[in-house]
């Protein structure tokens, strides 16, 4: 594996999703990270997956409440996409709902609420 974009929907997710970026960084793997809502930024987050499509090897998005940026992350890009359900209501079980439940044919793997470190140690592998 060579490159992962991480995203999230909020900048207010940051501290849970730099955990991902500091275990790829224990192993040299190159990583970016990029704040952009599925819903707030739909015209980013299409550009953001031409780039993944043409630059990186997996996605690791997470997202809170509705949590749809790893699903349409999914929908855009043929790489692997890893989903983090953010606990930011509902003790994150809106958001572990939303990234689990995609229909077919839009695989998202899913870790546990909160679990950006599981998800990038699920990239490494």
């Amino acid at each position: 594996m060579e490159k992962v974009m991480i995203m999230m929907g909020s900048k207010s997710d940051m501290d849970i999703m730099k955990k991902a970026q500091d275990f790829l960084n224990e192993y040299n793997i190159e990583s970016e990270i990029i704040v952009a809502s599925a819903h707030r930024n739909p015209e980013r987050v299409h550009e953001i997956a031409k780039k993944v499509e043409a630059s990186y090897d997996v996605v690791i998005a997470g997202a809170g409440m509705a949590a749809h940026l790893a699903g349409v992350m999914a929908s855009l890009v043929t790489k692997p996409v890893i989903g983090v359900p953010i606990n930011a209501s509902l003790d994150g079980l809106d958001s572990l709902l939303s990234v689990s439940q995609m229909p077919p044919g839009i695989p998202v793997a899913t870790v546990a609420i909160n679990g950006s470190k599981n998800a990038a140690i699920l990239a490494l592998e």
